[in-house]
């Protein structure tokens, strides 16, 4: 019988899959606390990252309908759940795997999509909801009334029109990759101690048991 505070931290995490409007998986192996405190500061106003455990978070993905995750749930894994503009948090995430390359990106989520960790770069270089959205006001021909609809449709809708650019884009471009090798484990240790993969969670941490 489950103890009631994994059934507790299974839900949380089912919770937060399916609240947010992306979701995307990452090995973060030997950063630093301080380089995890940075990674959360770019994803930007409305995003968490947590540090979740493998075992719970396969329920809690089952539990969603993310049967696809699964797979990705390997190693010392952190979830970036994004509850602000997708286009963003993806770039936040991509620059900083650039300057930190020990942070992988596995894949994730888009609106209940399944993506791929290219698909998240390839997402990454789209620009971001503020200007799409300005430049398709603009295509209107000064159709203001569908312009308004569209500054005031649910991040949903364009979380959905974001996931179709990059299905354009990518049979024009094939796959890019998402980011550099990740350097080995045994590269020479930074100044700040690294963060450890059995700490206790942080507000923004999903509870783990």
């Amino acid at each position: 019988m489950a103890k009631p505070d994994k059934v507790g931290a299974v839900t949380e995490i089912a919770n937060r899959f399916q609240n947010s409007s992306a979701a995307v998986l990452t090995e973060y192996r030997g950063l630093t606390v301080a380089q995890l405190t940075t990674l959360r500061r770019s994803l930007g106003a409305g995003s968490t990252y947590a540090v979740v455990k493998n075992t719970l978070t396969k329920r809690a993905a089952r539990d969603a309908g993310f049967t696809e995750l699964e797979d990705l749930l390997t190693g010392p894994t952190a979830i970036a759940f994004i509850g602000g503009d997708p286009v963003a948090a993806a770039k936040g995430l991509r620059d900083f795997s650039r300057a930190n390359p020990l942070l992988v990106i596995k894949g994730g989520v888009l609106d209940g999509r399944p993506l791929s960790a290219a698909e998240i770069g390839r997402i990454a270089d789209l620009e971001s909801r503020e200007v799409l959205l300005a430049k398709l006001a603009g295509a209107m021909k000064g159709n203001l009334t569908k312009a308004a609809g569209l500054f005031q449709a649910p991040l949903s809708q364009v979380a959905r029109l974001v996931a179709a650019l990059v299905d354009k884009r990518s049979t024009k471009e094939g796959s890019l990759p998402v980011q550099d090798e990740p350097a080995p484990e045994s590269a020479e240790p930074t100044q700040d101690e690294p963060a450890p993969e059995s700490a206790e969670p942080t507000q923004d941490t999903a509870p783990i048991s």
